[in-house]
């Protein structure tokens, strides 16, 4: 099987078109392209369907990409063991407009010459991710497991920030005009946050937040992106959504959204990290940085599931039983 193959298809899975993966790994589309023709018809399946949008991955593309992500890990590793430390630590985030991805990019622009490869994995399941994890093909992922116990055992999370929660509304929203709110003043309004996906980690967190305020969450609809979402939100005088503080959202100077932070207490997300047993060297500085953060304004809320702190992996000699992670050297 070849390999590259295998990683043009990796890569066209996860950025969602095969011009993307084209320019990610150098080569023309049509390289691309022939590469994942030559594999369906070595596996005797369609991977992708073509769409007007990029490709989607068929039942079968489904099932042969954690395998594939496999291959390329192995492939990777072996590379690695004959060139020692000249891979950059590949660190999956949400969304290139998340708080983790904005945090990276602040550190990398703190640190002239770090080499840092940040990737956006197409997944929901955040037992897939970590699963890549595992397998090596990544070597940190900005995800949470909200019950531990179901980790892959060479796999460990740790606290990373908390990110704090801001209504934004429109300009003609009751709200729009507050320059800040409590959670009880949210009640009654309609939350909107379309596409909620069913056991991923953020579906918990705004069941566990809506039963602790009282407050109406809806998920009704598709998610059609957050160009979308922003314009509605401009249109609306009743439509409400909640962002990250950190997020990075940029919209037309005549949607006069309005970001208003929430107090008493700070709602506050918290973003965990997924690491091997073995941390990649380049990641100690990241957690280092993230560490430095201001903590939020009490009091603060947030959901029930387990939290882990950076010290307790950056503080721990070899063996420690609550977080299994080898210090770094």
């Amino acid at each position: 099987m070849d390999t590259e193959a295998v990683r043009s298809f990796v890569r066209a899975a996860e950025l969602g078109q095969l011009r993307h993966a084209a320019d990610e790994l150098g080569v023309t589309q049509q390289a691309v392209s022939k590469r994942v023709a030559a594999l369906e018809r070595e596996l005797a399946v369609r991977l992708f369907t073509r769409t007007a949008r990029g490709v989607d991955l068929t039942l079968d593309g489904q099932a042969f990409l954690p395998h594939a992500r496999g291959v390329v890990a192995h492939a990777d590793r072996g590379v690695a063991a004959v060139r020692p430390a000249s891979r950059a630590p590949r660190v999956d985030v949400l969304g290139l407009r998340s708080a983790q991805a904005v945090l990276l990019h602040d550190y990398w622009r703190s640190r002239p010459g770090v080499d840092l490869d940040v990737v956006t994995l197409r997944v929901d399941d955040p037992h897939r991710v970590a699963a890549a994890v595992a397998a090596g093909y990544l070597d940190a992922a900005f995800r949470t497991v909200t019950d531990p116990a179901t980790l892959p055992p060479d796999v460990r999370m740790v606290h990373a920030f908390d990110s704090p929660l801001e209504l934004l509304v429109g300009p003609r929203h009751p709200l729009a005009a507050a320059p800040t709110l409590t959670p009880p003043e949210l009640r009654r309004h309609r939350i909107w946050v379309p596409g909620i996906v069913a056991g991923s980690e953020w579906a918990e967190f705004y069941d566990q937040l809506a039963a602790a305020f009282d407050l109406r969450v809806d998920a009704a609809g598709p998610n059609f992106g957050t160009e979308v979402l922003l314009d509605a939100l401009a249109d609306s005088a009743d439509l409400a959504t909640l962002v990250g503080a950190r997020d990075r959202y940029l919209w037309p100077p005549g949607h006069d959204l309005r970001r208003i932070p929430i107090v008493r207490p700070t709602l506050a997300y918290p973003i965990s990290l997924l690491l091997p047993a073995d941390p990649h060297p380049g990641l100690r500085p990241i957690i280092d940085h993230l560490a430095s953060l201001p903590p939020l304004s009490e009091p603060v809320w947030r959901p029930s599931w387990p939290r882990f702190t950076p010290a307790a992996v950056r503080g721990h000699a070899a063996g420690d039983r609550r977080l299994g992670c080898r210090q770094w050297t």
